[in-house]
């Protein structure tokens, strides 16, 4: 099953999620309809609400509480792009210009902030006290992985442990919030609700693993985005975390300059560097086995077209090249 015959299950599912995401921006302040409006039409994968519809057709199903819940994540996680895009100067993502590019830093926050509080009144509306609990610890949780991250920025010491534990924060959390959510909605018991967000969790590990890989091996036109944008923000990711432990003393002097300066001055020589020593290879093991585990997690729940297409979305996490 490809991308195309996931999102087809569920088209029209999908297709309600939207309209509510489209009636839920509406602002009586013209910038917000403006920028948010671009951002959230801008040709995003729509993978988090995907998620959220598969997991809850998979366990059971309520069409408008589902919808909600998918809304809920796209806004959040909307929100964040805003906030990262602001704090890491970006220009360029799914190969359009920036919101913050067009409108500025402050429209984009403050708008970033209005998403926010648009989830939560749209969690509210569910008078779901599970809801409101996982989402805040979620929300909390992402917030906190920002901040760890800027920490690491232009740490060359950073260890695979400390990486790991900011895309879980950045990534990681806000699957697993939603397939746990999507599933408890459906009325399913404690063990799949686990399960779920095992698979949540797993499968973001596996999602934001390739993405960092695609930094180094993708091309710009294919993943919408700068190539070495991590580089230039000396962003400490896996490839380079385990180049650096690979290499040769010339490798690894190289690397840690690049991290401490950050732009682009080597980007073919640190590109090499990441390619020779096997650390594409490797970081894409490492999503293998996350994705791997995420399928492994997904064992309690009834055999079913939604819980095949769970099953072909981890694979498609990490063969994907965008």
């Amino acid at each position: 099953m490809d991308i195309n015959a996931i999102r087809a299950l569920v088209a029209d599912d999908m297709a309600a999620v939207n309209r509510l995401i489209q009636a839920r921006l509406q602002s009586d302040v013209v910038l917000i309809n403006q920028l948010a409006g671009y951002i959230i039409n801008s040709g995003g994968k729509r993978l988090r609400p995907l998620l959220v519809l598969l997991a809850g057709r998979a366990c059971g199903f309520r069409p408008q509480a589902h919808a909600q819940m998918a809304a809920i994540v796209e806004f959040i996680h909307t929100a964040t792009l805003l906030h990262d895009d602001v704090v890491d100067a970006s220009t360029l993502r799914r190969g359009r210009d920036t919101a913050n590019s067009i409108w500025g830093n402050e429209a984009s926050v403050l708008v970033g902030d209005f998403l926010y509080t648009r989830a939560f009144e749209l969690m509210v509306e569910l008078e779901d006290a599970q809801v409101m609990q996982v989402m805040a610890k979620a929300t909390n949780t992402i917030a906190a992985g920002e901040v760890m991250q800027l920490m690491n920025v232009h740490d060359p010491d950073v260890t695979e442990e400390r990486y790991l534990e900011v895309i879980y924060r950045k990534t990681g959390a806000l699957f697993e919030a939603g397939c746990r959510l999507a599933a408890a909605l459906a009325g399913a018991g404690v063990e799949q609700q686990e399960a779920l967000a095992a698979y949540g969790r797993q499968l973001g590990t596996a999602f934001q693993l390739i993405d960092d890989v695609l930094d180094y091996a993708g091309s710009a036109d294919e993943i919408g985005k700068n190539i070495g944008d991590d580089l230039i923000e000396g962003k400490p990711t896996l490839p380079l975390i385990q180049a650096m432990r690979a290499g040769d003393s010339a490798q690894r002097s190289l690397i840690r300059e690049a991290i401490e300066q950050g732009g682009l001055d080597r980007i073919e020589e640190v590109h090499a560097a990441v390619e020779n020593t096997g650390a594409i290879t490797y970081t894409r093991r490492l999503a293998r086995a996350e994705a791997d585990r995420a399928i492994e997690s997904l064992r309690c729940l009834p055999n079913s077209d939604y819980k095949a297409a769970l099953q072909a979305l981890a694979n498609f996490a990490v063969e994907r090249s965008t």
